[in-house]
């Protein structure tokens, strides 16, 4: 909507004239195109005028509430979480969440209080308006200006006669901001146009009442009007919100490095992996680290595939191996390894959070059996899923069913399986629709009406003495209402057809047959990119379970190639980790090469990470020789428990309940699997891991145990063998000729009796240094 710039009192009764809406509007946008930086999106922007209608442009057109009264009052915040926006409003007057509900806001605005807001007589003493100018004093400070366009909007649509919002208003269909990608330099800046498509084909410019942020705002800022700054180099985009409806705005600002081309045209691609980062590495100038050696790329395949450290043996006749295919060799060998199986059931199972402070033993055992079958069985993720979003039965005889245990209402099933299995958090919609995203109000208690006929019978008992026995069943009646209307949503999957109230099968395998499909664009994304964050450490999209439209990908077109190569190997998940272990992106240097040590998302090297708690404890134990214990166990409300479940020999890795107590894994960040989040899990350092290293009974109590490695090291009498076999074992390498020396010399001359403490000094100095901790 476009007015003249003509100002209207707070006492004035009628509007002044609009005959120069059409020119206002003309020069608006030719003001947004000389901010371009390049003369052809001057060129652009004046084609874009052709095609835009402003509103405002006949006396015909009206003034209509949700198209243009609501997204005055969300620019200004008037409906924000801060304001009356609030779950109990603000001043007594309360509107819906981000304008999600205009009927009712128009009834809040028009009816409530005894219409006390609106004077239709005089609409510049309505307190629509006279608040927000603090004409009348207003705690939230002055929002609008008298001689502003959106004082005109609002002041049009109560002379107007306030008309309701309609089932016959022209509906969004969907906003675009323009231009979608940007090619800028250090400092530039530039100004967005965003256009409202609606269901009556007419096209608005909406760029002043669009809310803008920054994905990235190391690369770009952007002010409310939606002029975007250059702030540094990388790739970074502008998220744009109009009437819950989200798009896009790509931002690339190359790095200030000097690359020869031809650096780039001399990288080999071994897939479709290496020629998309090549190809984004280009466009951001930024330089790829050198391939990293032998010694090096078997530890880190060993660790990222298998969660296990390669022994001396397997590491010596990889390095003596002159077969050119070797690394290929090692990573098919790799993915049919047992600890294969061990490894990434314990991935899933931080997904499916098994939990034993919420499951009892014999539940969560059966729920880990069923799940390592399925990886022993190379079953794909799409069957995994429908097993368990499918499930019925009893608890310890299909520990699929257990998964409900967990999540017990309809809605914590369905932010659950969102969350775990699409990387999408709906939660916010309960309330209202979600104010970041599209998910509505409605979507949510469709998706949540899917489980509304989930029964179980029995529990088990308490924690100390329950069996944890249950049956999952399906009732044919049965409604989540939803307390908005009152009423229940058809039962529906997020973006999927609903089906009929009356319609008696079981709504979970709907639910089953929509997520799983190959068409559904959040499921292959959302496995894809756990997958590529195991192996790099950081996701395509990061936080590794956060597949927000407004968090974009690192590399969009790489993130698409990904999901679509997990839907054509059928959801079998190996194919993809076979591509990403042979490509030369991942066999990359973490040494950063001049240009390059600042990235962290491009992947123009491998990042270094420190090893999962579980991995760490048993890369510990395998170095050292001696197994950890893992002999207790408590559950909320009952006391430490002895536990038989776990024989010596057992593997962190191996744990299937994460209420088994470890000092170590606690002090790690191991994941406690309260919640669908890789938030639980944390791989940072800290202080107290720190004092742990140095004065807990982990490391020192294993190297001073009986038939460690240190009394094997004694055992040889070989001091230059003894060092090898300790380099080997632990940092996968063998030691430079000044470490062999220096070390050699100091075993020579350290007296008999304390040649022991020595070598544990050796070894605990190996243990505790970030080559062995870090994945690299």
């Amino acid at each position: 909507m476009i007015y003249t710039d003509m100002s209207l009192p707070i006492h004035a009764a009628v509007l002044p004239s609009r005959k120069s809406g059409p020119i206002a509007s003309v020069l608006t946008t030719s003001e947004r195109c000389r901010s371009a930086r390049h003369g052809l999106l001057i060129v652009w922007c004046v084609l874009c005028l052709s095609s835009v209608t402003a509103a405002g442009e006949s006396a015909n057109d009206p003034v209509e509430f949700g198209r243009h009264v609501l997204p005055v009052l969300t620019k200004a915040g008037c409906n924000s979480g801060a304001c009356h926006g609030a779950l109990a409003g603000k001043g007594g007057f309360k509107l819906s969440l981000r304008g999600y509900d205009p009927v009712g806001d128009y009834f809040s605005i028009t009816q409530e209080s005894r219409g006390r807001r609106i004077e239709l007589a005089e609409p510049g003493r309505s307190l629509l308006l006279a608040k927000p100018t603090t004409a009348l004093p207003h705690k939230g400070g002055r929002r609008l200006s008298e001689d502003s366009e959106d004082y005109r909007v609002l002041a049009e649509w109560i002379t107007a006669g306030i008309k309701p919002p309609t089932d016959e208003d022209a509906r969004l269909t969907h906003i675009e901001v323009l231009p979608e990608t940007m090619l800028l330099q250090p400092e530039d800046q530039h100004q967005l146009v965003v256009r409202a498509h609606y269901s009556d084909n007419r096209i608005e410019d909406v760029t002043r009442w669009a809310k803008y942020s920054s994905a990235n705002a190391t690369v770009a800022h952007v002010d409310d009007d939606g002029k975007l700054t250059v702030t540094g180099s990388g790739q970074g985009a502008i998220v744009v919100w109009f009437s819950s409806q989200i798009v896009l705005a790509t931002v690339t600002v190359p790095y200030p490095n000097e690359v020869p081309p031809e650096t780039y045209d001399r990288l080999a691609s071994a897939n479709f992996i290496d020629e998309l980062v090549h190809a984004k590495l280009k466009e951001l100038r930024l330089p790829p680290s050198l391939p990293t050696d032998d010694a090096t790329f078997l530890r880190r395949a060993y660790l990222d595939t298998i969660g296990t450290l390669p022994t001396a043996d397997e590491l010596t006749t990889f390095l003596d191996s002159t077969n050119a295919n070797k690394r290929e060799q090692v990573v098919d060998a790799l993915l049919a390894r047992e600890e294969f199986i061990d490894y990434w059931t314990l991935r899933w199972s931080d997904i499916l959070l098994l939990n034993g402070q919420r499951l009892r033993p014999v539940a969560i055992k059966a729920y880990y059996e069923w799940l390592r079958g399925h990886v022993a069985n190379n079953s794909p993720w799409d069957l995994i899923v429908r097993d368990v979003v499918t499930a019925t039965g009893a608890s310890n005889e299909n520990g699929a069913t257990n998964f409900y245990a967990l999540h017990q209402s309809p809605e914590e099933m369905a932010e659950n399986v969102s969350q775990a299995f699409l990387g999408l958090s709906i939660g916010c919609a309960k309330c209202h629709n979600h104010p970041l995203e599209k998910w509505t109000n409605n979507q949510y208690y469709a998706m949540a009406n899917l489980f509304a006929r989930v029964r179980a019978k029995g529990w088990g008992g308490d924690g100390r003495n329950g069996d944890g026995i249950r049956t999952l069943m399906i009732a044919q009646t049965g409604e989540l209402i939803q307390p908005l209307t009152g009423r229940p949503q058809p039962p529906a999957p997020l973006d999927g057809e609903p089906l009929a109230f009356d319609d008696r099968r079981d709504r979970r395998a709907h639910l089953a047959d929509w997520l799983t499909s190959p068409e559904n664009p959040y499921f292959s994304r959302a496995i894809a990119n756990r997958v590529w964050q195991n192996f790099f450490g950081v996701g395509l999209v990061e936080q590794v379970d956060d597949l927000r439209v407004s968090n974009p990908a690192s590399n969009p077109e790489l993130m698409h190639a990904v999901s679509e190569y997990v839907i054509e190997h059928h959801f079998d998940l190996k194919p993809l980790m076979r591509a990403i272990l042979l490509s030369h992106t991942y066999q990359r240097s973490s040494v950063p090469v001049a240009g390059n040590e600042e990235d962290q998302r491009f992947y123009s090297r491998y990042y270094p990470r420190r090893l999962m708690a579980e991995v760490l404890l048993d890369a510990v134990s395998q170095v050292t020789e001696v197994p950890t214990e893992f002999t207790q166990i408590r559950y909320d409300g009952a006391d430490i428990q002895a536990t038989k479940e776990y024989p010596l020999g057992t593997r962190a890795i191996q744990l299937h309940d994460s209420a088994v107590l470890s000092k170590f894994l606690s002090t790690f960040g191991r994941n406690k699997r309260d919640i669908v989040c890789e938030c639980e899990r944390s791989n940072k350092p800290s202080m107290v891991q720190v004092l742990h290293i140095n004065n807990g009974a982990t490391i020192n109590g294993k190297l001073s145990a009986a038939d460690s490695c240190v009394d094997r090291a004694l055992a040889m009498g070989d001091w230059t063998q003894a060092i090898q076999s300790a380099y080997l074992g632990s940092l996968s390498r063998y030691p430079t000729a000044s470490e062999q020396e220096q070390l050699a010399e100091l075993l020579h001359t350290t007296p008999e009796e304390e040649r022991r403490l020595a070598l544990e000094d050796l070894y605990w100095s190996l243990l505790s240094s970030r080559e062995f901790m870090f994945n690299h």
